[in-house]
């Protein structure tokens, strides 16, 4: 008696939109939004008005192909890791909309555009910024530090403070301590805004196997580490002002927001340390509306010459 063999069953074909969509994903918008945040602001603060506008649009077009493809390597090297966690599982090498090959073409493509882009329409300083950016967020983060360390997002953040650099060497072709405070701010910025996330989802990456300082150590390390690096990240944001003359509207947005962030960093190692139910993602969600008011000063102070000291 002859059995039939069980048939396959195959997965309906994937819609161009649901492609498109998956492309767009795959470069971490989210992410590229945050650091294009701090590139125009630099940008205003270098020409201390408002630089050529083409200029900001190939800056920012560049910027955002350069991060989008670091963004994209990132997925297609993590893609084992994100089928694991909960919080990646809906990503488009996890869900099959993508295939890898895909996603390892297209993370090229917008990397070499990237370059161009700033090489040609920029300058070449801001091209060999953005190349370096990309290097880092692969090869020193995603490949050599994520999955040895808990210091991973310390050395490999260094890649989310490039724009910075980026935005100021697109106006001035060159680079001055007002950009590298203002790279210090973000560098000591990202273990206070990536670690509430890590004590969030500490169970996704404990089964992971990436050593995040929240699956190594306790809550109450995690906290007293970020209050560490709030405190230097103020005091870093004030060194701005005498540095780069900024004026009332600066200075005083670096004082009020940074001693709010430090409230709320204060109130997560206050609540560990006395074993009460804490709620990181409001100090991570709060570190980015401190980064966002922050910038948002830096791109004002210099359109306001009447508020300067």
């Amino acid at each position: 008696m002859d059995v039939a063999a069980p048939s396959r069953v195959e997965r309906p074909p994937v819609r161009p939109v649901d492609k498109v969509k998956a492309y767009f994903e795959l470069t971490k918008p989210r992410v590229i939004e945050l650091l294009l945040v701090t590139t125009v602001p630099v940008m205003i603060l270098a020409q201390r008005g408002i630089p050529d506008l083409w200029l900001i649009l190939w800056t920012l077009v560049g910027g955002a192909l350069s991060a989008g493809s670091a963004g994209a390597f990132n997925c297609y090297i993590d893609r084992d890791i994100d089928r694991v966690m909960n919080r990646t599982s809906k990503r488009p090498l996890v869900t099959g909309v993508l295939t890898d090959r895909e996603a390892l073409v297209f993370a090229w493509t917008i990397g070499v555009l990237s370059i161009v882009v700033l090489g040609v329409f920029v300058n070449l300083l801001s091209a060999a910024l953005s190349l370096g950016a990309m290097l880092i967020y692969v090869f020193v983060y995603t490949l050599w530090l994520k999955r040895r360390t808990p210091q991973n997002i310390v050395w490999g953040g260094t890649a989310g403070c490039m724009p910075v650099l980026i935005g100021w060497a697109a106006v001035t072709n060159s680079l001055s301590w007002e950009a590298l405070i203002l790279f210090g701010v973000i560098f000591l910025w990202t273990p206070p805004h990536y670690w509430p996330l890590s004590m969030k989802y500490r169970v996704d990456y404990k089964a992971a196997g990436v050593p995040m300082l929240a699956v190594v150590r306790g809550r109450v390390v995690v906290g007293l580490q970020i209050i560490l690096y709030a405190w230097a990240m103020v005091a870093c944001s004030l060194l701005l002002i005498p540095v780069g003359h900024m004026g009332l509207i600066y200075s005083a947005t670096a004082v009020i927001a940074g001693a709010w962030f430090l409230y709320e960093s204060h109130r997560l190692y206050n609540r560990s340390i006395r074993d009460l139910e804490i709620k990181p993602m409001r100090v991570f969600h709060g570190s980015i509306t401190y980064l966002t008011l922050l910038f948002l000063a830096v791109a004002i102070d210099p359109l306001v010459p009447f508020l300067q000291f």
